[in-house]
């Protein structure tokens, strides 16, 4: 079984359970997306002791929740899986994933950093990333970004310093 040193910043004790039947790991858990100061307060502490990932349900509430961790803690390593790793028919969650895709996503963390702009929307324009969700998502799969919008996608990706050379190769 292998260990993961982070913390591991999950949505409930069903992620919690998950991860616990494959790794050898430590979790927080949100409680939903209504994050109290407390649970924001021990994952903080936990990212200057251990180090976090975040590893939230690829829905509305788990990308809200993954912004105001951002918010207060930049440097967290973000893990993503794909909706279509990680349902059911009528649930969507990191609960439903595999072991080999949750594997790949935890192998796949990325920090993101602000301010660094290796990619300018002009780039971003001419790879025809604004209105072909379809490539969006290709390209944003690559990298483990987790499924975005058009803006989301930019920052993102300017977050994770991926370049256009870099972008052009997973588009060939």
């Amino acid at each position: 079984m292998k260990k993961i040193k982070e913390m591991i910043v999950v949505e409930g004790k069903n992620d919690t359970s998950k991860l616990k039947t494959f790794f050898d790991c430590d979790t927080i858990e949100t409680g939903g997306d209504h994050v109290s100061k407390e649970v924001l307060d021990r994952i903080e502490a936990a990212a200057n002791r251990r180090g976090i990932i975040v590893f939230t349900d690829p829905d509305t509430a788990g990308e809200h929740i993954r912004r105001l961790i951002k918010e207060r803690i930049p440097e967290a390593k973000h893990a993503f899986i794909a909706k279509s790793k990680a349902k059911t028919d009528k649930k969507v969650g990191v609960e439903h994933a595999g072991k080999e895709d949750l594997e790949k996503a935890l192998k796949s963390c990325v920090t993101f950093m602000e301010g660094n702009f290796t990619l300018s929307r002009e780039d971003f324009l001419d790879l025809g990333l604004t209105g072909d969700a379809l490539l969006r998502q290709k390209v944003t799969e690559a990298f483990h970004l987790g499924k975005c919008n058009a803006k989301t996608a930019f920052k993102r990706l300017n977050e994770a310093e991926i370049t256009r050379e870099q972008i052009e190769e997973v588009l060939e």
